[in-house]
């Protein structure tokens, strides 16, 4: 059976956003990993018994990145699941959306990451080595800006 994981892919808009368009004031939010080749990735972990998948990406958020549910405002109409081998095992990861309320709200990581990043769209895509996270951001950009 394929590992099941959740996380939340997360923005912030920089009210400073001198162009006329909104989404050049969009920043993403990754990890790099304290462990393995120390990858760049959105919060996300495992899904544990009983939790439903929404509530794993909330909680593992809140417990990578410090950031609670009330800080953030999931963003209607976007789900994505990801699906790649991790040492030779079947993974799928589930990513919804979520938007800072406060693009000045503090990020407190755990163990498991030694740093963090709020990059604009084509610096996120260099730091997410992967083909399949790069196409994501893409698409939530994208998502993002036909929103407006």
């Amino acid at each position: 059976m394929a590992v099941r994981a959740c996380g939340l892919i997360i923005y912030r808009r920089l009210q400073s956003a001198p162009s006329s368009k909104v989404t050049d004031g969009i920043e993403y939010l990754l990890l790099q990993t304290s462990y393995g080749t120390h990858h760049w990735t959105p919060p996300k972990g495992h899904v544990d018994p009983g939790e439903d998948d929404l509530q794993t990406a909330f909680r593992e958020t809140q417990e990578e990145a410090g950031l609670q549910a009330s800080q953030l405002t999931l963003i209607e109409g976007y789900k994505k699941e990801l699906h790649y081998p991790v040492r030779g095992k079947p993974k799928t990861v589930i990513y919804w959306l979520a938007e800072m309320k406060d693009c000045n709200t503090e990020i407190k990581l755990s163990e498991e990451h030694q740093a963090f990043q709020w990059l604009k769209l084509e610096d996120a895509c260099k730091f997410a080595e992967y083909e399949d996270m790069q196409v994501m951001l893409k698409e939530v950009h994208q998502f993002l800006c036909s929103k407006e």
